[in-house]
C-alpha cells in the first residue's frame, strides 16, 4: 500500500492567480453568455422544458411541447428557473447556471491542486483545463445539465480521495452531499461513477474495510435521501411514477444498451475525441499521462483510475457523445497540474492551440469546398451562411490575431512554457467565443429564432413539420404542435423536409413566408382541400 499525498499548507492564492482565474472564467466560460442564440437540439430543449415549466407553475415534472419529458431530473430546471425570475427570460439566464457551476467547478480543481501538488503552475494549470479546454468550456457556456453534473462529480470525487487521505464525518458527508445533487442533476450516473471509483481505490490501497464503513454510514445517507427524496416522492405522487420508470429505464439503462437518436460509436470513438476535448492541453498530457501511469504514488493512481473508469464504461456504451467523456476530464487537468514541470519542448506544448486556431481560420476557404447533396437543404442551408458569416472581416480579423499569437507563445524563448500554454489557450477561446461560435450561431440558430418572429407577426396558428427545433417554441415563447398543418395555418419545417410535406398535401400550394438559412415558414391557404390531420408526435430528427 503506498501513502496517500497529504494536503500541504498553502498561502493564498497570489494576485497573478487570481487575475489569471478571472480572465480564464470571463474568456472560458462567461463570454457571449447572452449574445448566442440557443442551440438545437439540446439548449432548445432544456430552455422550452425551463419556459413551459415557468408558464405552467409547474415546478416538479419538465415537459416538452406540452409532453413530459423524462431525459434529466429537475435540478438543471430549478436552476434555470431561479436564474429566469432574477434576470428575466432569456439566453443569458438560461446559461448562467451552467456558467457558475463551471467557475465552481475551475474554482475547486483550482483548491484541489493547490492544497495537493508543489510544482509552481499547478493550480494555474488544473484550472485552465476547466474553463479554456475546447469541451469543457462549450459546456461551461451550455443551457443543459452537464456543467452542474461535472460540478458535482467533481467535488464528490475529489472529496472521496480528501477523506481517504484525512478521514473525518464532515468530508464523507459532503461527498454524500455532493453525490445527492449530482443524482437530482443527471441521475444515477452521479452515484455509479464514484461507487466504481472509490472501490477499486480502496482495493488498490488495501483500504476496503474504511471504504465499507463509510458507505454504510447513516448520517451520510440520511443527507442524501434528504436531497433527492422530496422531489422523487411529489413526482411519483404527481404521475404515478410515469417519470421515474422512462428517465431510468428509458433514458439511462436504455441509452446505455442501445444507440438513441443517433449518437452511436464505436469502441475507439473516444479515443479519436480525446485529442479534441482536451485541446490545447493534448502535447501536454503526454508526458502526465505517462508519468501517472506508472502509478508510483496513491494521487497517480486515483486520478488515473478515475480517468479510465469514465473512458471503459462510455467506450463501451450504445449512446456515445463527446461530452461524456468530460466525466473523466478532471483528473486528466489535473495530472497537466501536477506534471507542469515536465512539459514537453515550447513548439511542441503549444502546437495543438495553433492547430486550432490554424483551423478555425481556414474556415472561410474550407466551408464552401464541403461537397452537400442536392436533396440536403438543411445542412446545405447552414454551410452556406456559416460561409459567408466566416468571411466577414472581422471573423478573419480575430482569428488571424488568436493565430499569430499562439504562435508567438509557440516561438518566443522568454515565455516559460506554462505560461505560454495557457496563453495559447486563453487566445484559442477568444477566437472560438468572439469569431467560431457567433458566425456558427448565425448559420444554424439565427435563421430559427428569426422564423420565431417572423411566425408572431403572421398572427396565424402555427405548427411544425417532421422537424425538431426546440428553440423555434423558446423564441415564440408557445408550443408549437408537431403535425400536419390545417388550412390557414403557418407551418414551420426544415427545407430538406418541404418534399415530404408536398407528397402528404398534394395539390396544395405552399405560400413562403420566411426562408433562411436551413429552415422555413409556408403558409397553407385557408380554402386548402386537404385530409384531417394526424398528430405524427415530437419525433426528434
Amino acid at each position: 500500500m503506498s501513502e496517500l499525498n497529504t494536503t500541504q499548507d498553502r498561502d493564498p492564492p497570489s494576485f497573478r492567480q487570481f487575475l489569471f482565474l478571472v480572465v480564464a472564467a470571463w474568456i472560458g466560460i462567461f463570454s457571449q453568455l447572452g449574445k448566442i442564440p440557443l442551440f438545437d437540439l439540446d439548449e432548445g430543449a432544456f430552455g422550452e422544458a425551463t419556459r413551459e415549466m415557468l408558464a405552467a407553475g409547474n415546478y416538479l415534472l419538465p415537459t416538452l411541447n406540452g409532453e413530459p419529458r423524462y431525459d434529466k431530473p429537475i435540478m438543471i430546471h430549478w436552476m434555470q428557473m431561479s436564474s429566469v425570475n432574477l434576470f428575466g427570460f432569456s439566453e443569458f439566464s438560461l446559461r448562467l447556471p451552467s456558467a457558475v457551476c463551471a467557475t465552481l467547478w475551475m474554482l475547486s480543481v483550482f483548491g484541489f491542486a493547490r492544497r495537493y501538488f508543489n510544482a509552481s503552475g499547478s493550480a494555474a494549470m488544473a484550472a485552465g483545463g476547466v474553463a479554456l479546454t475546447l469541451m469543457a468550456s462549450i459546456i461551461g457556456h451550455a443551457a443543459t445539465a452537464d456543467a452542474a453534473l461535472n460540478l458535482f462529480l467533481a467535488l464528490s470525487l475529489m472529496g472521496i480521495y480528501r477523506w481517504f487521505d484525512q478521514p473525518s464525518r464532515r468530508k464523507l458527508w459532503r461527498v454524500y452531499l455532493w453525490i445527492g445533487l449530482g443524482l437530482l442533476t443527471k441521475g444515477p450516473v452521479a452515484l455509479a461513477l464514484p461507487l466504481i471509483i472509490a472501490t477499486g481505490f480502496a482495493l488498490w490501497q488495501r483500504r476496503l474495510g474504511d471504504l465499507l464503513r463509510a458507505l454504510f454510514s447513516p448520517v451520510g445517507w440520511l443527507i442524501l435521501i434528504a436531497v433527492v427524496a422530496p422531489w422523487v416522492v411529489l413526482s411519483v405522487r404527481a404521475d404515478g411514477g410515469a417519470f421515474m420508470h422512462h428517465f431510468l429505464f428509458d433514458q439511462n439503462l436504455g441509452r446505455y444498451q442501445s444507440t438513441m437518436q443517433g449518437h452511436g460509436g464505436k469502441p475507439w470513438y473516444y479515443l479519436a475525441w480525446l485529442p479534441l476535448i482536451v485541446a490545447p492541453l493534448t502535447v501536454a498530457l503526454v508526458p502526465a499521462l505517462r508519468q501517472a501511469a506508472r502509478a508510483q504514488d496513491a494521487m497517480d493512481r486515483y486520478l488515473m483510475l478515475w480517468f479510465l473508469v469514465v473512458f471503459v464504461i462510455f467506450s463501451f456504451s450504445a449512446t456515445q457523445l463527446p461530452h461524456y467523456l468530460l466525466y473523466g476530464a478532471t483528473p486528466l487537468f489535473l495530472l497537466a497540474g501536477r506534471y507542469v514541470d515536465r512539459l514537453p519542448p515550447r513548439v511542441l506544448t503549444v502546437l495543438p492551440a495553433v492547430l486550432v486556431c490554424a483551423l478555425f481560420m481556414s474556415l472561410p476557404w474550407l466551408l464552401p469546398a464541403i461537397p452537400i447533396p442536392d436533396n440536403r437543404a438543411y445542412e446545405h442551408g447552414i454551410v452556406q451562411l456559416a460561409a459567408s458569416a466566416c468571411d466577414a472581416w472581422d471573423y478573419k480579423l480575430i482569428c488571424g490575431a488568436c493565430l499569430a499569437a499562439t504562435v508567438i507563445f509557440a516561438l518566443w524563448p522568454d515565455i516559460p512554457r506554462a505560461s505560454a500554454l495557457l496563453g495559447a489557450a486563453l487566445a484559442q477561446s477568444i477566437a472560438l467565443w468572439y469569431a467560431v461560435v457567433p458566425a456558427y450561431a448565425a448559420a444554424q440558430q439565427q435563421p430559427v429564432r428569426e422564423a420565431a418572429a417572423r411566425a408572431e407577426q403572421l398572427g396565424a396558428p402555427v405548427v411544425s413539420f417532421e422537424t425538431f427545433l426546440p428553440s423555434f417554441s423558446v423564441y415564440r415563447k408557445t408550443i408549437t404542435e408537431n403535425r400536419l398543418p390545417k388550412p390557414g395555418e403557418i407551418v414551420f419545417l426544415r427545407l430538406d423536409r418541404v418534399a415530404d410535406l408536398q407528397a402528404k398535401l398534394p395539390n396544395t400550394p405552399l405560400i413562403m413566408e420566411f426562408r433562411k438559412g436551413g429552415v422555413g415558414l409556408f403558409r397553407i391557404p385557408k380554402d386548402a382541400q386537404i385530409p384531417a390531420p394526424a398528430a405524427t408526435g415530437s419525433t426528434e430528427k
